[in-house]
C-alpha cells in the first residue's frame, strides 16, 4: 500500500475530508486481509489521492482501473473502472492527453491501439500477464500455418502483437457470441487453453458446430481453484452460490452455479439472492462488490494477481509526475492499424 509524502500542500482539513470519503467506500472491504480500512489507513493514503487527483487534472489524464487492482486505485483515483471490454470502450471514447493505465501491459496497449493520440502511460512495465505473455506473433504465425483454414480468435489478454495476427478479439464478455458468429467452422483460439475448453461445452450446448483449436497458454489465478473447495463449502454453508471465469478449468465452471466475464460476475452477485458468495475469481472483485452491495457475504476462495497487486498509488502518481521510457506504450503504427481492425471487428461483432 502507498504510503503518505513527508510533504503535502494539503491542509489538514483537506486531508480529513479525504480520509473520511476514503473511508466511507472502503470500510466495507473485507476480502483484504493485508491491513484493515479504518479512518487511519485512509488518512495514510489520502495526501496521495489528493495529489494523484489534482495532477489529473493538471496533466490532461484519465486514469482507467481494471476491477483487479487495489480498491485505493479503484475508490480513490480511477475515472474508470471494470474488465477488458468496458475499459476497452473507455479507452475508445477518451478524449484525453493522458491514459493511465492501471491493470496490466496488454491492456495499456490495447488503450494505445485505440487511443493513438493519447500518451499511454502504465505505471509497472513488469506488471505482466501468463496468458498475453504465453503467446508471441511469431508462434501464432506458425499455428496459422498449421490450420490455414481456421477463423483466428484471439482473447484480449494478448499482446498487440497478437491482435495483429488475428481476424478478430474478444473478451470474456462476447467470446462465445463471437465464436458462434465466425463464419468458419475450424477456430484457432489463443491463447487460454482452459477458455477454449469452455467455449467447446458452450458450442456444443447451443448446438452450434466448431472445431476449437488452441495454444496453451492460462492465467496463473483462474487455473489454481480447486473443484474439492466447492462440494465442502456447498456442504457448510447451504444454498452458497458459486460464481467463477472462463478462464477456469472445466472442472470449475461445470461445478458453478454461474460462469461470466468480470463484469458479468459482478452483476450476477448484485442482483442474485443467496445468503453466500464463493468468488472464483481474482480477490479484486469480491472487493469491489463488497464496496458497492456490502449487504453481500462471500465464503473464501478468491486468489491475488501478483501482475495486478504491481500497481500501486505511488506509482501511478509517479508515473504523472515523470514517466520513465519503459513507462510510455509505443506501438509501432502498421503493427497497430493491424492490431486495430481486430478490435474494430470485435466492437461490430458485438
Amino acid at each position: 500500500m502507498s504510503l503518505t509524502t513527508t510533504e503535502t500542500p494539503f491542509t489538514e482539513a483537506e486531508i480529513e475530508n479525504e480520509a473520511e470519503r476514503l473511508l466511507a467506500k472502503l470500510m466495507h472491504v473485507e476480502c483484504d486481509s493485508r491491513r484493515s480500512w479504518n479512518i487511519d489507513t485512509c488518512r495514510s493514503i489520502a495526501p496521495l489521492t489528493l495529489e494523484i487527483n489534482a495532477l489529473k487534472k493538471e496533466k490532461e489524464a484519465v486514469i482507467l482501473a481494471h476491477s483487479y487492482v487495489e480498491p485505493e486505485i479503484v475508490y480513490g483515483v480511477a475515472d474508470f473502472s471494470g474488465d477488458s471490454y468496458f475499459l476497452s470502450m473507455k479507452a475508445k471514447e477518451a478524449n484525453a492527453r493522458r491514459i493511465v493505465f492501471s491493470g496490466v501491459v496488454f491492456m495499456a496497449e490495447t488503450a494505445k491501439i485505440l487511443s493513438p493520440q493519447a500518451q499511454v502511460l502504465v505505471p509497472d512495465r513488469n506488471s505482466g500477464c501468463s496468458l498475453a505473455d504465453s503467446l508471441t506473433g511469431a508462434q501464432l504465425r506458425k499455428l496459422k500455418e498449421a490450420y490455414p483454414e481456421a477463423g483466428v480468435v484471439c482473447y484480449i489478454n494478448s499482446t498487440a502483437e497478437v491482435k495483429s495476427e488475428c481476424d478478430v478479439c474478444v473478451t470474456s464478455s462476447n467470446v462465445y457470441k463471437i465464436v458462434a458468429a465466425m463464419p468458419q467452422k475450424q477456430i484457432l483460439f489463443v491463447p487460454d487453453r482452459l477458455m477454449a475448453d469452455n467455449i467447446r461445452v458452450e458450442m456444443k450446448k447451443r448446438g452450434i458446430e466448431k472445431e476449437i483449436v488452441s495454444s496453451d497458454g492460462t492465467c496463473i489465478v483462474h487455473d489454481q481453484f480447486d473443484p474439492n473447495l466447492i462440494a465442502a463449502s456447498r456442504s457448510k454453508f447451504p444454498g452458497l452460490k458459486v460464481v467463477s471465469h472462463p478462464e477456469c478449468t472445466m472442472e470449475i465452471t461445470g461445478k458453478s452455479d454461474y460462469v461470466g466475464s468480470t463484469g458479468g460476475m459482478m452483476e450476477y452477485v448484485k442482483k442474485t439472492e443467496a445468503p453466500y458468495f464463493m468468488m472464483l475469481t481474482e480477490c479484486g472483485l469480491v472487493e469491489r462488490i463488497e464496496v458497492e452491495s456490502p449487504e453481500k457475504r462471500f465464503i473464501s476462495g478468491c486468489k491475488l494477481c501478483p501482475f495486478m497487486k504491481m500497481n500501486s498509488l505511488q506509482k501511478i502518481r509517479d508515473v504523472l509526475v515523470s514517466p520513465r521510457p519503459e513507462q510510455i506504450i509505443e506501438l509501432d503504427e502498421p503493427l497497430r492499424q493491424k492490431a486495430l481492425q481486430s478490435i474494430n471487428r470485435m466492437f461490430e461483432m458485438s
